[in-house]
């Protein structure tokens, strides 16, 4: 099976097998001794890195956009999920906001320390009104904050 790798992966001992990918904003995003090892052990025994493609890219951005959840995904994050569709893959991650838009896009999400996270549509809702929106910002009927809500 391919594995692709989310930076948390490499600051634990998480036991791996099969083919195992990343991106180079992920290796970017590792500064530290341990997860510098990791990532060159990992190397050294097959790890590969790729880009993602621009299409796979943008139906992620879409999804999270679906979901509620593209205020929470950074860069790097859609870009591990766009590799996950261009190599039909499955995502190692502890991140929930990627866990939710992987199944979304019904890519395989394995936790590596935490619970798993169940699939969650979100809403937006504003904390003064009680109006629900399509996205988070200022309310566009009384001026307060919109928040994020489990719909």
């Amino acid at each position: 099976m391919r594995f692709i790798l989310d930076t948390s992966l490499f600051f634990t001992d998480y036991p791996l097998s099969g083919e195992l990918f990343t991106t180079p904003s992920v290796a970017a995003e590792l500064i530290d001794l341990r997860s510098k090892c990791r990532y060159e052990t990992l190397l050294a025994l097959g790890l590969q890195v790729h880009e993602s493609s621009k299409e796979s890219r943008a139906r992620v951005l879409e999804a999270a956009r679906e979901s509620g959840d593209s205020e929470q995904l950074s860069a790097t994050d859609t870009d591990i999920l766009a590799l996950a569709l261009d190599l039909e893959g499955a995502v190692l991650t502890d991140d929930y906001a990627i866990q939710n838009v992987a199944h979304a896009l019904e890519i395989p999400a394995k936790s590596i320390q935490q619970r798993g996270a169940k699939k969650r549509i979100w809403k937006f809702r504003c904390a003064g009104c009680g109006w629900y929106s399509k996205e988070p910002g200022e309310c566009r009927i009384c001026g307060s904050q919109i928040k994020r809500t489990i719909k």
